[in-house]
Order: structure tokens, then C-alpha cells, then sequence
């Protein structure tokens, strides 16, 4: 059996503020030097009871000694946060970004037992790849990373914040208007090459229609032909001993949800080199769009033939009223890019990206193991999801909930089912379980998935069977995806 934990707590992350300190004297962390706050803080209460309840160094709980990442990491270790800081803002009206990104208060939590497993000797790094038009700055203002970052200062100990992209650009009207070069990846990046171990070996999908995140698709179609399938990581996370991967839970036009599997996408170098869509409906090979209206794919040819244009910096503001004028007369509630249920390009792109991961370490790329050779520990940040248009314009659902596992498959598993879908229906999650060479998960069937359940306050754990978690009020899907992946009765 593979262990989830499900930690429950209140449903709002209302009267937190950086640095986000606990508001008990944890016997543990005395080691590390940090006062309590006065404040509550459920949040971190919540990350703390998720780790007890996965078990780790189960037999220290409540004491000083208590090291719940020290079974994943020695003394020493080189242990990787990585968070889900897509954007910066919300577009949603009356919403904030608090759905939209991983909470700083549940990155403390994460941090503080990092530190604690790494030790003096160690290093915690907290690296993520967003969006290209995120603004950094104001991302570490909304997380409150450098209060992170000055509260473990003061003890003596540094947590190093890392921006993984090398490039960042300003849109207007969905349209890339400036560009500038940005440092990236400190440790630089490492191309790992799976070849014919991708789930898009086979899949009969054309290279050549690939579409990745920019304008040129020659680099998406170079890296994924001819028996080829590259990607360019971060050398931060690969050769990290433990990496915390710390998803927000949200809806996702083109994979139905982001969760654990999802998130991966963010340790990138080029993610121009990752395909999200084949041009064309899904009538002629392709998955950008379901059918064969005249009017799709009449906006198909045109964005095909601007992409050269934009590359080259020509025709932006012809290109910038065309769009402006699409939206004037259809508005935003078409099916465009592979924002839907039939986008067959997405799911292989993230799931190649947790093979990627999961084989490879500080030595290279390890295909011919039995079984991952990466050490990964998966907490959910679902105190505060997000349903509807995820993942950039979410609404806010209140949920309480953070989910920890050691296997994404579980902890992902787990969260579909508070949401309220069938993971049958969601292809990144049915085929991660279907048994293949290099597996990323353990997890067959729900009935390879304990789940323990526990509450914030402290009461004991309690052991349940996957089927047993339900959602009281299923999540609205995106769009592209309602009415196809919510969990019926059975």
C-alpha cells in the first residue's frame, strides 16, 4: 500500500502574515532557533499534522527529537522547494492570487522541516520556473519570501530563492511586446534525453504540428522527432537530494487538473522545448481545437501565419487589434490552444517530465533502474484551491486541505477525489498508472492508495481506503473540460 496523508484544517488563509512563524512551541523545532507567533497559523499546524500522519520518523513524533524529512534526506543534503508560482495575479474578477499560487505560509512550514533535516551543513533552495510574463519581485512580495529568507538569516542559516527562467517578456492583448534576458538557473541546465522511454513514443502525433510556449515552433518539433524526445531541466533540482514539490490544487485547461504530476512543468529551462498542442482539430491529427466550424479553423491558419511574423518582431500591433477584436465579438468561451478534453500533447509533455525527474540525480539519467532513483516528497497546498478557469484565472474554493505523499500518483489521486473527479477520465493520471517500463508510480488502482486522515488540531490519525474520500460539493471543471471528469455515482 502506498500512504497519503490528508491533513484537514480551516479553509482560508485569513490573518497570516510573513514570515508565517508557528503559533505553538513545537518541541521540534527548537533546534532550529524561531520564536512562535501570537497569530494563528493553521496552515502550518496543517503541513506539520500532514507529514505525522505519512508516518515520517513516526516513532520521534511530539518529542525534540521528531525529523519528519530526515527519512528522506541526510544531514548534509541538498533539499529543493519547489512551489507553484505560475503568476502574480488574478485576472478573475473579484478574485486574488491566493488560488493561484502555493502560500507562503505553507512554504515556511516546508522550509523550517527542511532546514531541520539538512542541518547546518546542508542547503534549502527554494526554485521554480513560472510563467515567462511573471514579475518575480512582486511573487516574492506576495509569498513573503524574503520575511522567509531574513527569519533564517537571523538564525544562521540561508535559504537561497532561485528564478530557474532565462528569459522573461511583457504581453499585451495576449501578444509578446518586449523580452528581456534573465541569469536563470545558477547551477545552469542539463538536457535529458528520453528517447524512446516517452509516452510520446507511439502516440501517432506529428512533430512537426507541435506547439510549445513562444512563437517559433522549430525548437518543439526539433527536440521531440526522429526518435528524439529532449528536455532542458534545472541542474538545482536534478542534483538535489530531496526535492519537496509543493503544487497548488487547481483545475487546468489542458490537463483537467494540477496537482503533483503537473507541476513539474515549473523546473524548465526552455519550455519552448515542451509541446502543449498539435495544430489542427482533432478531426485531421491534430488536438488544438474539437471540430471542423470554419471559423476555427480559419483562426488556426491565421495564428500560424502571425507566429513567423511575432517571432521576427513584425506585426505586433496589426496582430494585437486582431485580437482585441476576436474578443469583442466571441469572447473568451471557445476552445482554442488545446484547452480541452481531447488535448492528447499536455499529459505526455508532463508525464515525460516526471520520468525525466524521477530517473535522474546528481550522477545523470538512470533509465535502466528498476525503479525511481529520485527521492521526492508531494504536499498539496489545498487550504485555498482553485476551480473553474484554472490554472491562470481560477476561482477561489475554500477546501482545508493539505495532502502529502511520497508518490505524486498518490497524493494526486487524493486530491481528484475532494475535487470531485474521476481520474479514469483524466489521461495524466489513468495512463501514469498503467504498468510500463521506468513506472513513476507504485500506484496501480485505488486500492493500492491508503489514505490517513488527520486534523489540524491534533487528534489522532485516522486510516481510510481511498474510495472513502468524497467531495461534498464537486469542484466546477474549466471549461474545456466540464461535464467530461466529474466522478459519478457508482
Amino acid at each position: 500500500m502506498i500512504r497519503a496523508s490528508l491533513a484537514r484544517t480551516a479553509p482560508s488563509y485569513a490573518g497570516l502574515m510573513a514570515p508565517f512563524a508557528p503559533d505553538s512551541d513545537y518541541p521540534e523545532l527548537g533546534a532550529l532557533a524561531l520564536e512562535p507567533a501570537a497569530a494563528p497559523n493553521s496552515a502550518y499546524a496543517a503541513v506539520r499534522q500532514a507529514l505525522r500522519g505519512l508516518g515520517l520518523d513516526a516513532d520521534r513524533f511530539g518529542t525534540a527529537e521528531w525529523n519528519p524529512l530526515a527519512d528522506l534526506a541526510a544531514p548534509g543534503a541538498t533539499i529543493v522547494l519547489k512551489p507553484n508560482f505560475i503568476r502574480h495575479w488574478n485576472p478573475q474578477e473579484g478574485e486574488d492570487v491566493s488560488c493561484v499560487i502555493t502560500h507562503g505560509a505553507v512554504l515556511r512550514a516546508a522550509a523550517d522541516y527542511a532546514f531541520l533535516a539538512a542541518g547546518a551543513h546542508g542547503r534549502v533552495i527554494l526554485a521554480e520556473a513560472p510563467q515567462m510574463d511573471c514579475d518575480w519581485d512582486r511573487i516574492r512580495e506576495i509569498a513573503g519570501l524574503d520575511e522567509l529568507v531574513a527569519t533564517h538569516a537571523a538564525a544562521g542559516r540561508r535559504l537561497e530563492v532561485v528564478d530557474l527562467r532565462r528569459e522573461a517578456v511583457r504581453f499585451e492583448d495576449g501578444v509578446i511586446v518586449s523580452r528581456r534576458a534573465l541569469p536563470g538557473d545558477p547551477a545552469g541546465y542539463r538536457v535529458v534525453e528520453l528517447g524512446d522511454c516517452s509516452f510520446f513514443e507511439g502516440s501517432g502525433l506529428d512533430p512537426a504540428r507541435m506547439r510549445g510556449a513562444d512563437y517559433d515552433p522549430g525548437p518543439t518539433a526539433e527536440h521531440h522527432r526522429d526518435g528524439r524526445n529532449d528536455y532542458l531541466l534545472s541542474e538545482t533540482v536534478l542534483s538535489a537530494d530531496l526535492v519537496v514539490n509543493l503544487p497548488k490544487i487547481k483545475t487546468h485547461k489542458k490537463t483537467g487538473v494540477t496537482l503533483s504530476l503537473k507541476n513539474l512543468v515549473g523546473i524548465n529551462g526552455d519550455k519552448n522545448w515542451l509541446p502543449h498542442h498539435c495544430v489542427g482539430s482533432s478531426h485531421d491529427g491534430g488536438d488544438e481545437f474539437p471540430n471542423r466550424r470554419l471559423v476555427d479553423r480559419l483562426r488556426s491558419r491565421a495564428t500560424e501565419w502571425a507566429r513567423p511574423l511575432l517571432q521576427r518582431g513584425r506585426g505586433i500591433a496589426l496582430i494585437r487589434f486582431a485580437r482585441r477584436a476576436e474578443r469583442a465579438t466571441r469572447g473568451d468561451d471557445f476552445v482554442r490552444a488545446g484547452n480541452w478534453y481531447g488535448n492528447r500533447t499536455t499529459w505526455r509533455m508532463c508525464l515525460d517530465l516526471n520520468r525525466a525527474f524521477s530517473y535522474s540525480d546528481a550522477k545523470g539519467l538512470h533509465l535502466d533502474a528498476p525503479r525511481p532513483v529520485r527521492r521526492s516528497l508531494h504536499l498539496l497546498d489545498g487550504i485555498v484551491a482553485g476551480e473553474n478557469e484554472g490554472p491562470l484565472s481560477p476561482t477561489a474554493r475554500p477546501l482545508g486541505a493539505v495532502i502529502a505523499s511520497t508518490d505524486p500518483v498518490a497524493a494526486d489521486l487524493v486530491a481528484v477525489r475532494l475535487m470531485g473527479f474521476d481520474e479514469d477520465q483524466l489521461p495524466i493520471l489513468r495512463e501514469a498508472m498503467i504498468e510500463r517500463d521506468c513506472p513513476i508510480t507504485e500506484v496501480r488502482t485505488a486500492d493500492d492508495v491508503e489514505v490517513v486522515e488527520v486534523q489540524a488540531d491534533g487528534t489522532e490519525p485516522v486510516s481510510r481506503r481511498l474510495d472513502e474520500i468524497r467531495s461534498s460539493h464537486p469542484f466546477s471543471a474549466h471549461p474545456g473540460w466540464r461535464g467530461r471528469i466529474e466522478r459519478r455515482t457508482r
